[in-house]
């Protein structure tokens, strides 16, 4: 017997509504953990959500992770609106970063203005590249983008590996593997004496205008979530199913290259083995739980940003593992995919009848 069947109109205030009902039960679910760990969960949540708050230094931490994740959650809600499945960001923004960074190590000792957005400009090709593989991979061969995507972060990282071991090695960094320290023109300003945060971030902000302009009043934009939401009425149309691949694809990637040279540009300041602590499948997470919209991806993102740097506190406060952040970035997904399921479908009528008939039928049969 069906269990569940497709609402005819799914509620539009239970589809927003979700994820905030996902947060409240991530919530409820890590006071249980908290509590089986022996910790007061009202500190354990203070140390998590309140404390990085709580001074100048702890805010400029959070929009400094927030930008990337927003950044690479823009790009991925506009290639899911089109029902093109990247979840290889990870990949594109490791590879973004090699080709920025190797372009501050070659131009080493330059102090033209134009270095920097050079390396923004090569890094976003570099992604570009990169989702171009699956592009091409799918509308040439009907391969699933999900796979290749994912299978292509590996190989990333693993170049990664190579250039940092070899090719671009600093030959005075007693052997370590990461390449020289990029000159001042190929360094992100920061904001203030003493803070990380740096002028990357107005590259996010100037994203999540162009990110709300290119799908809520461009044509292009329209047909992309047409192509999505219904594929058949969008060939109908005339619309380039393909084309929605490539775009989407593109654009992502792009996405996430440039978040890629804004790390090894900014924060970091050369490339190194663990340039990203895992931005580009965090900013699955922020897509979504953003509602694959502008706005709701800025909070999604700075909410993730605060579970990262909140995991940080707590490992210090509370004496727990860091890998605690990715427990609770694990259980939002879980919980808006779930949540999810009965905004979409209910219990299907036949399988609702069943039910009620049963319990009658018990509580007859126990009256007699």
């Amino acid at each position: 017997m069906q269990l569940l069947e497709a609402r005819p109109t799914p509620s539009n205030l239970m589809r927003y509504g979700a994820p905030l009902m996902a947060t409240v039960l991530m919530f409820i679910t890590g006071t249980i953990l908290f509590l089986a760990l022996g910790k007061n969960p009202i500190v354990a949540f203070e140390a998590f959500f309140v404390q990085p708050l709580l001074s100048v230094q702890g805010i400029s931490e959070l929009l400094l992770k927030a930008s990337p994740l927003i950044l690479i959650g823009l790009g991925l809600s506009l290639c899911y609106r089109a029902n093109v499945w990247n979840i290889g960001a990870e990949g594109q923004l490791v590879v973004g970063a090699i080709c920025g960074g190797a372009l501050a190590v070659v131009l080493e000792g330059s102090t033209s203005p134009l270095v920097l957005p050079a390396m923004v400009l090569v890094g976003a090709l570099g992604g570009m590249a990169w989702a171009a593989i699956c592009a091409f991979l799918k509308t040439r061969f009907g391969t699933d983008e999900t796979l290749t995507s994912l299978m292509l972060v590996y190989v990333a990282n693993l170049l990664l590996l190579f250039v940092v071991n070899g090719v671009l090695k600093d030959p005075q960094g007693m052997n370590f593997p990461q390449t020289i320290m990029f000159g001042d023109a190929a360094l992100f300003t920061p904001l203030a004496e003493g803070l990380r945060l740096n002028t990357s971030v107005f590259i996010t902000v100037v994203a999540v205008f162009a990110m709300w302009l290119f799908s809520t009043r461009s044509f292009v934009g329209y047909q992309m979530q047409v192509s999505g939401l219904a594929p058949h009425a969008a060939l109908y149309a005339g619309f380039s199913q393909n084309r929605a691949v490539w775009l989407g694809m593109l654009i992502s990637g792009a996405a996430a290259g440039i978040a890629g040279v804004a790390e090894v540009a900014g924060p970091i300041g050369q490339l190194n083995p663990s340039i990203s602590p895992g931005y580009g499948f965090a900013a699955i997470i922020v897509a979504w739980v953003g509602r694959l919209n502008a706005v709701g991806v800025v909070l999604a993102g700075s909410l993730m940003a605060l579970l990262y740097i909140g995991g940080e506190s707590a490992q210090v406060t509370l004496q727990i593992s860091n890998s605690i952040t990715r427990l609770f970035q694990g259980m939002l997904l879980f919980y808006l995919l779930g949540a999810d399921v009965f905004v979409n479908y209910r219990l299907h009528r036949h399988y609702r009848h069943h039910r009620l008939l049963g319990w009658f039928g018990k509580r007859s049969g126990a009256t007699t």
